[in-house]
């Protein structure tokens, strides 16, 4: 029987996290998907995090909690996007699913952030969220994680941050999966 992850796991490093997510289940009102994508945002530093250079919005604020709540945000006017809170409270740093494998469906319905949204019908709802206590949405351990081969590489959509931020290898990936994940 899988079990929910604890804090100690989302207290870490957002790239640690990010890579470590891999393989694990994302539960969401039911719905369970083995995660097979992920990218890291780093904090403040970070010339792509929505924290870049210590900013505080009303949008990013949960960024700035202990690891292990739900950062969601609407963009593009259509998309919600699905983010976990990694390190300690202040670090701003978190990690953003990109894909799930949901048994039974076809992966180009969920191997996008905007798709895995939809299909799981997440919102604003579930804002701030803790994956440790939530009954609606949170991540299992699983046996799938590392039995396969993980590829990391640059995250997607994200030039704006110049060059060192936009060609850090902070997107994670199962190389199973690759043929079936959105180019970079």
């Amino acid at each position: 029987m899988r079990k929910k992850l604890s804090k100690d796991f989302y207290t870490r490093p957002a790239a640690a996290v990010a890579k470590e997510l891999l393989g694990k289940y994302l539960v969401v009102n039911g719905v369970a998907g083995k995660i097979i994508e992920t990218e890291a945002y780093t904090g403040s530093k970070d010339r792509a995090s929505h924290a870049f250079g210590g900013k505080i919005t009303e949008r990013n604020r949960i960024m700035y909690s202990e690891g292990g709540r739900v950062y969601i945000y609407f963009i593009y006017g259509m998309y919600w996007q699905l983010n976990v809170t990694a390190g300690g409270a202040g670090d701003s740093e978190c990690v953003l699913i990109r894909g799930i494998d949901a048994k039974g469906e076809d992966v180009k319905k969920t191997n996008g952030p905007g798709k895995l949204s939809r299909f799981l019908n997440l919102d604003k709802s579930f804002y701030g969220e803790d994956l440790t206590q939530s009954p609606r949405i949170w991540i299992e351990n699983s046996n799938d994680a590392g039995k396969m081969p993980i590829m990391a590489g640059p995250r997607v959509g994200v030039g704006y941050a110049g060059p060192y931020w936009s060609k850090r290898k902070l997107r994670f990936y199962f190389k199973n999966y690759a043929n079936r994940l959105p180019k970079t």
